[in-house]
């Protein structure tokens, strides 16, 4: 099994703001806006330095879209920026008519996704972000995994022509992927070989996953895991490949049952592989007020249940 070495611990949304910075150094055709948020969407940099780039509007996350929109009109590339929950949930009628409806080149930054937003409860915890945006006709859809390519994501983000919506974390997470990575929207990226069963993980749930696998390795069981970075446009040809070497499926995400890449993944293979599968998911819960760590193993979001959801796959192969 390949080795990752975790370099450190860092947020996902500090990735994004390196990455929004890179990208505004390379095209000045790159803004940013944010919704009272500057320091959680690690916005400061951009702002120091490309100040008339910088467009500050407020607790006014619906009217903030329709000036992304505009400026995408145009013929700037707006990055606009707030927690998940208000940027899928809050200002979907206008992410749905003046974005996805007119095919405005918007990139929605997602932070704060998933139940690591931690203490702050359920109200901010979005767990149906994916299954809303990736319903949106000509929407991408990123996850990326640790700071290294949330950074490369992103800058990937700014030179696609379309709507893109962007979701990273607040805590600190390993950070292994490569430094110097190019990122490729709609590609999965295969992290580790095995023959036995395949997990597919996005987000958070890819260190995870890899974690699964080397334990579940002492035990004599080979299991391939593929990043899910694109859940849309989902690489559906890496996706049958897989399914059909292993014979045996577990995906893995910071999301609802319904709607997620779980269910994307299932009615890939139901039409082209039919193959056994297990969910590693938030279920139909809301979330609850915790610490990250505290959040993720109770709803069985860490390695340990990616380990028991390989081993009932496995018992139905």
């Amino acid at each position: 099994m390949k080795q990752y070495i975790d370099t450190g611990k860092k947020d996902t949304r500090s990735g994004f703001g390196a990455g929004l910075y890179e990208a505004g150094k390379a095209d000045s055709r790159v803004m940013a806006l944010t919704a009272d948020l500057i320091g959680s969407l690690k916005m400061d940099a951009f702002a120091k330095d490309f100040p008339e780039r910088y467009v500050e509007c407020g607790i006014g996350e619906a009217n903030m879209v329709g000036v992304a929109a505009g400026l995408a009109i145009a013929g700037k590339i707006p990055f606009i920026g707030s927690f998940a929950e208000f940027m899928s949930g809050r200002v979907y009628d206008q992410v749905r008519q003046e974005v996805s409806y007119g095919n405005t080149n918007v990139k929605i930054a997602a932070s704060h996704a998933g139940l690591t937003v931690g203490e702050d409860g359920a109200t901010h915890q979005t767990m149906e972000d994916i299954a809303l945006m990736r319903a949106l006709p000509g929407m991408v859809v990123i996850c990326p995994c640790d700071y290294n390519q949330t950074k490369a994501a992103t800058i990937a983000a700014a030179q696609y022509d379309g709507p893109v919506y962007l979701r990273f974390g607040r805590p600190g997470v390993p950070n292994f992927t490569p430094e110097d990575q190019n990122f490729e929207i709609g590609k999965a990226i295969l992290l580790n070989e095995g023959k036995d069963v395949t997990v597919f993980a996005t987000g958070h749930l890819v260190w995870e996953a890899l974690q699964a696998a080397q334990a579940l390795e002492a035990e004599g069981i080979s299991v391939e895991v593929i990043d899910i970075a694109t859940i849309k446009p989902l690489d559906e040809a890496a996706v049958v490949a897989s399914a059909r070497k292993t014979g045996a499926v577990v995906c893995a995400e910071e999301h609802n049952m319904a709607g997620g890449l779980g269910e994307l993944v299932a009615g890939v293979l139901a039409a082209q592989a039919p193959t056994p599968m297990e969910y590693v998911n938030g279920a139909d819960l809301f979330g609850q007020s915790g610490t990250p760590a505290q959040l993720m193993k109770a709803y069985g979001l860490d390695c340990e249940g990616v380990v028991k959801a390989v081993k009932r796959v496995l018992a139905r192969k």
